[in-house]
């Protein structure tokens, strides 16, 4: 009973969404309820700690998830206001006229390069804005977006679950980074496939689309396992989207030989400049505040902390809330200062920003309901119960199964990190009973979390939001369930394979 109490949340969330097409707040808002009954009455949590639960939960998904995702959106509607977004579309264009060079550029290429750089949802949401501007369907854009956001989000935010990961389970960092790459390997050839796929899914476009993923794949596989390899967790999503963004240019200007010659650019290099400022502000940011740079980060770091407690079944834990280093931010200083830069007032960009905390109204109730709810079930108990029921379950077949607890994290909190933090330890402890490689199983959670990234609700939130689709969630999820379980399965497989 304790098993199927454990479950009901999640059951509840998917028929609301998936099946009812319940919009993503009312869900969230539903399974949050739902969920403290349950923690109070199955799993006997007194109230105080449910409702400090709750506030844990709440405090994570404002800093920094809701709050970079509302920079994130800021940082594209100061393109709108400025109306730069139109030179940063035609030099998409100008690159190539094939849609499926144009979308792989986007969501697989810069996303995966923001992912890399600031994850906690940028590469969801800027990409498919700048999808949507370019005249894709706003569900179709949603979707390849969240897609493409899996395999980039192993080494996201400058490799952070990973490190966390490392940090968890007492395991070297390098081993670790290695076995993410390896079994990602497959579905870094494939993921393209898909994306390519659907946005041209022609028959006498299989070739090109084939061509593409395996030149764009590859190429990611061998600077991501070197970056890996030789350098460590932070850097195998930055420098593999950067070799991905060369190749596609590449590809997209032999591609378009046969095609109708792309439009050339009418704008200057400084309009061009000033178009890409509040992205190449962004990146420096991150970048300068990022592990890459420890004496700044640590410096930074210290300036200006506000720490919450919260006493939850006893324990007291703590939240530190790194202001100069916070996602959100670097991305609003970087927004407001390239809206300057662009020709924007100081007064209309700080009325833009708060025009666009009302645009997420809908999104900001959802993601905290849903982190709530995740913090719920972790300090109750009920996700190290489904976790420790599915491992028994499984017995010697175990590492099969590996991802999918990853990919059960993921899609509950809607973090790699925080997917990796409820479910790393668990992993490396049966990897021990079963004698299989520590640095293999665990690196499956980060694996199989990547997947269940593509279906987490607080990404579809980010999407839905993105789009101005809220209230599709249901469809969104719906559209997007087949690729995330095909993505677990594979990896299982792979994992299972070479344990």
């Amino acid at each position: 009973m304790e098993i199927l109490y454990a479950s009901l949340p999640i059951i509840i969330l998917i028929v609301l969404m998936g099946i009812l097409k319940v919009s993503g707040d009312k869900s969230s808002i539903i399974t949050l309820a739902v969920t403290i009954l349950l923690a109070i009455f199955a799993f006997h949590s007194t109230v105080p700690d449910t409702f400090n639960s709750f506030l844990y939960g709440m405090t994570k998904a404002l800093f920094p998830i809701l709050f970079i995702i509302l920079m994130a959106i800021y940082s594209y509607n100061v393109l709108l206001h400025t109306k730069k977004i139109e030179v940063l579309k035609q030099q998409f264009s100008s690159i190539s006229t094939d849609k499926s060079v144009q979308v792989l550029l986007i969501t697989w290429g810069f996303g995966g390069l923001l992912e890399g750089m600031a994850g906690f949802g940028t590469a969801v949401a800027i990409p498919a804005a700048i999808l949507i501007s370019l005249g894709f369907k706003p569900i179709f854009s949603a979707i390849v977006s969240l897609i493409a956001n899996s395999v980039p989000t192993a080494f996201g935010a400058v490799g952070v679950p990973v490190i966390v990961l490392a940090q968890e389970t007492e395991l070297p960092l390098i081993p670790l980074s290695t076995a993410v790459v390896l079994q990602l390997s497959v579905l870094m050839l494939l993921v393209p496939l898909a994306i390519t796929f659907l946005a041209d899914p022609r028959l006498k476009a299989l070739p090109k689309n084939l061509l593409l993923s395996l030149c764009v794949g590859g190429v990611s596989l061998a600077a991501q396992y070197l970056s890996a390899h030789y350098i460590g967790a932070e850097t195998p999503a930055i420098i593999g989207s950067l070799a991905a963004i060369i190749v596609i240019i590449l590809l997209g200007k032999v591609i378009d030989r046969k095609n109708d010659k792309p439009a050339k650019m009418t704008y200057s290099n400084k309009e061009i400049l000033q178009a890409w400022a509040v992205y190449i502000l962004i990146m420096l940011l991150v970048v300068v505040t990022s592990p890459l740079f420890p004496g700044i980060k640590a410096a930074l770091q210290s300036v200006i902390v506000t720490t919450l407690h919260f006493s939850i079944a006893g324990e007291e834990k703590a939240y530190a809330i790194q202001w100069l280093t916070q996602g959100g931010i670097l991305l609003f200083i970087g927004s407001f200062i390239g809206g300057l830069i662009q020709g924007g007032k100081a007064k209309s960009l700080l009325i833009l920003l708060w025009s666009s905390v009302v645009q997420l109204r809908k999104t900001i109730v959802t993601v905290i309901c849903l982190v709530g709810f995740s913090s719920v079930m972790e300090t109750s108990g009920m996700i190290n119960e489904l976790a420790v029921a599915l491992s028994a379950a499984t017995g010697t077949l175990y590492p099969l199964f590996a991802p999918t607890i990853g990919a059960l994290g993921t899609f509950l909190t809607g973090s790699d990190t925080s997917a990796n933090i409820l479910f790393g330890k668990l992993q490396a402890g049966v990897a021990g009973h079963i004698g299989v490689d520590p640095n293999w199983l665990s690196a499956a959670n980060t694996a199989g979390a990547t997947g269940g990234k593509i279906i987490s609700p607080q990404s579809i939130a980010i999407a839905t939001s993105a789009c101005n689709q809220q209230g599709q969630e249901g469809s969104i999820l719906k559209a997007a369930v087949p690729y995330a379980l095909a993505y677990v399965i594979i990896t299982g497989i792979i994992v299972y394979a070479f344990a």
